[in-house]
C-alpha cells in the first residue's frame, strides 16, 4: 500500500500496488519489486523497493526513482518530483487464491 499526493490539487490517494505490476498515479508508473514488513515483536517498519517512472504522452519515459522507501522515514529516500509525492504505508498480504474445488 502506497500513498500519493498530487501537489497541484492537494489530493491524497491510497494506491494499491501489487508486486511486479505497474500502477499509474497521474503521469507516474510505479512498480513495487519487493515489500518487507517486520514481525510483530519488532518495532513496526515496512519497506518497499520501488521503480518509479514519469511517462507523458508522446515522450519517452524518465526514470525518477529506483530504491527502497521506508514507511517510518519517508524523507530518508524520497521521490523528488514537482507535482507528485509517493510514500510507503504498509505491506499488505496478498489474498490467497481460492483453490479449485474437485468434483
Amino acid at each position: 500500500m502506497l500513498q500519493g499526493l498530487d501537489k497541484v490539487t492537494a489530493r491524497v490517494s491510497e494506491i494499491e500496488a501489487p508486486l511486479n505490476r505497474v500502477v499509474r498515479f497521474g503521469t507516474l508508473e510505479i512498480t513495487v519489486r519487493a515489500c518487507h514488513k517486520t514481525p510483530p515483536e519488532e518495532p513496526p517498519e515496512s519497506a518497499a523497493f520501488l521503480e518509479i517512472r514519469d511517462v507523458k504522452p508522446g515522450e519517452p519515459g524518465i526514470d525518477l526513482f529506483v530504491g527502497w522507501m521506508f514507511a517510518s522515514s519517508p524523507a530518508l529516500s524520497a521521490l523528488e518530483h514537482p507535482v507528485y509525492d509517493i510514500w510507503v504505508l504498509d505491506c499488505a498480504e496478498a489474498a490467497e487464491p481460492a483453490e479449485p474445488s474437485s468434483g
